[in-house]
């Protein structure tokens, strides 16, 4: 008798041993396929936002940077092309025609 009950004790044993395996081996399978799902989805957006022509927020980042710069290089200029106009504005003119200038 305890040879019987020792045999279905090693039976459920393995049972469960086997069972546990194809678990681990679904979960594997399930984390491969999320991975590849998750590619697809990624390539799919990305293949929207071309379609769209959208544009990344870094590109966009960048090129407002650029035009802040240009807009304060601007502003600077401007304001020496006044100061230079105010100089010779100051200066009296000797317009005669033969006059170097």
């Amino acid at each position: 008798m305890n040879s019987g009950s020792e045999g279905g004790a090693g039976r459920r044993g393995k049972f469960f041993d086997d069972l546990a395996g194809m678990a681990g081996g679904a979960f594997s399978v399930v984390a491969g396929l999320r991975a590849e799902v998750e590619a697809m989805a990624k390539s799919q957006v990305e293949v929207m936002v071309q379609r769209l022509e959208l544009v990344r927020r870094e590109d966009l980042d960048a090129a407002l940077e650029v035009a802040r710069r240009a807009r304060e290089e601007s502003s600077a200029l401007a304001e020496r092309v006044a100061k230079l106009e105010a100089r010779l504005a100051e200066k009296p003119t000797d317009a005669s025609p033969g006059a170097p200038v």
